[in-house]
């Protein structure tokens, strides 16, 4: 009986039993109920994502890692397969709950007040508040400390006057379809996190329009044109850069198992397929360039688990230091790439359709290989642990 890629390994081993029940209760949601309609939803570029909250919360997948206001409080390992399963459906799905849980929801519950967390958190775990994260502009991806959107007191010096807020955000996942946004701000004070009705006057959020990746995913700019928000708007527990990177860090955790799921799913599209297909009168898996790039490919991808495990217990005892994330980040997001595009090769021409995934997942990996944190500034924080000396300035 043929092994499957992690079988290699037995990297099922190393989970709980409750991890592994949790992660395979979301592989049979995402094989029975988003498997049947993503290449429909990648085609249009759109997918029902108020829909899909409400079910993802039903679930207790949103903000699944955190404590109390509703979320589940399951273990970080736990929170990491659900990320690697629902990316083996697509990327865009598993960026619904990426964003849910580990920016907006997050950015509220690590940073915000006891008000906002009571009044945003339960509803953002039910799926019945989707949030969005706002810090990417137009002119500041890798670089957020040189952000232009401003944060200024509407009776300068009163503490309790109101906010406005004027600026563009970029890139924003669910931002069109959000109840609330975390908008990060430059103040004569620092830069400062915002909790945002996106029912405020002076919010909108444009649809950015034909995107080549992630395409089953909502993805906006946010413009927010003298948005005026009460004094407790403000995240009080987030002053500076360390606020917004903090929820990144969180993030990017959950890519580090995603990545993985897009590129399973590729490796075991391909081993079927290459079983099945006959040419010059033999199966296209039986010829040894084939085996020789599925065994390179299994093995990255065992790699790539292995480490992804390795994180998350370490993020369970809370010993994670940023830099380790970085490591993992960098190396599996560019490794699931390299599977989706060698994987496309062993198919040819059928590759390229939606029939199969690989195409889809390669195109969604090109934007995880560069959103929250590029791979080049993965390295230079790598580089900076390694050398004490930022490279950065």
């Amino acid at each position: 009986m043929p092994l499957s890629p992690l079988q290699l390994l037995d990297t099922d081993s190393l989970l709980s039993e409750e991890d592994r029940a949790i992660r395979d209760t979301v592989r049979a949601f995402v094989e029975d109920r988003l498997k049947p309609e993503i290449a429909g939803w990648y085609d249009a570029g759109t997918a029902p994502v108020r829909d899909l909250a409400r079910e993802f919360g039903s679930m207790g997948l949103l903000g699944m890692h955190l404590t109390g206001y509703g979320c589940a409080g399951t273990s970080a390992t736990a929170y990491g397969l659900a990320c690697l399963e629902l990316e083996a459906g697509d990327s865009g799905l598993r960026s619904v709950v990426s964003v849910q849980g580990s920016l907006a929801m997050y950015a509220i519950w690590k940073h915000g007040s006891d008000a906002q967390k009571d009044e945003w958190l339960p509803r953002m775990a039910t799926g019945e508040a989707i949030g969005c994260f706002g810090l990417t502009e137009p002119d500041f991806g890798s670089n957020p400390g040189g952000m232009r959107t401003r944060a200024r007191r509407d009776a300068p010096g009163n503490e309790q006057s109101d906010w406005i807020l004027t600026g563009n955000k970029m890139w924003i996942t669910n931002g069109s379809v959000a109840d609330v946004a975390v908008v990060w701000a430059r103040t004569d004070d620092g830069i400062r996190g915002f909790v945002v009705p996106t029912s405020t006057e002076g919010f909108t959020a444009p649809d950015i329009k034909q995107k080549m990746s992630l395409r089953a995913s909502v993805t906006s700019e946010l413009v927010l044109d003298d948005v005026r928000l009460p004094a407790e708007a403000m995240l009080p527990e987030a002053k500076g850069l360390s606020g917004p990177l903090s929820c990144l860090t969180e993030a990017r955790f959950g890519i580090v198992y995603g990545a993985l799921g897009a590129a399973r799913d590729c490796l075991e599209t391909t081993i079927a397929y290459a079983r099945d297909r006959e040419i010059f009168d033999r199966s296209l898996a039986s010829y040894q360039l084939t085996q020789a790039k599925l065994a390179d490919m299994s093995v990255e991808l065992g790699k790539g688990m292995l480490l992804a495990l390795h994180l998350g217990r370490l993020k369970d005892t809370g010993r994670l230091p940023p830099e380790a994330i970085s490591v993992g980040k960098l190396n599996n997001t560019r490794e699931a790439l390299r599977i989706a595009r060698e994987c496309r090769t062993i198919l040819g021409a059928a590759g390229i359709t939606l029939e199969y995934p690989l195409m889809r997942h390669a195109n969604n990996l090109e934007s995880v290989l560069t959103y929250e944190g590029t791979a080049e500034v993965h390295q230079m924080v790598i580089g900076q642990a390694l050398t004490g000396e930022s490279a950065f300035r």
